[in-house]
């Protein structure tokens, strides 16, 4: 299974479409962090971005986020990538939080910003 977070300087950036890189890890068959990487995204805003379709080709099946709106939510699912959303803190403590089972979606979305992302 492979994790993928939106990140700034080891922590999870708050805003999923322009985050300065994502975070991957790669969680093996013992439900433990096997390794870790980075990916640079790609020019422009996230949800708009094929970012959604290069982590799914890595083999990314989850998202932990701190906000993102519903457009990039839905082209995340569509790509197979489910979306916790409400995270915050160092990357990998917030993996190693879901992988013990203490995260939930909040099921809040990110609509505080004026950009094309969010009109879908």
């Amino acid at each position: 299974m492979k994790i993928a977070l939106p990140s700034f300087q080891n922590q999870v950036d708050e805003h999923f479409g322009h985050c300065e890189y994502f975070t991957v890890f790669t969680i093996g068959p013992d439900k433990k962090i096997a390794s870790q990487e980075t990916i640079t995204p790609p020019p422009g805003c996230g949800c708009k971005s094929n970012i959604a379709q290069t982590l799914a080709q890595m083999g990314v099946t989850l998202m932990l986020a701190g906000n993102m709106g519903q457009g990039a939510v839905n082209v995340l699912g569509g790509q197979g990538i489910e979306v916790v959303r409400g995270c915050s803190g160092n990357v990998k403590d917030v993996v190693e939080s879901w992988l013990s089972g203490n995260l939930d979606d909040s099921g809040l979305a990110c609509g505080m910003h004026s950009h094309a992302c969010h009109d879908e």
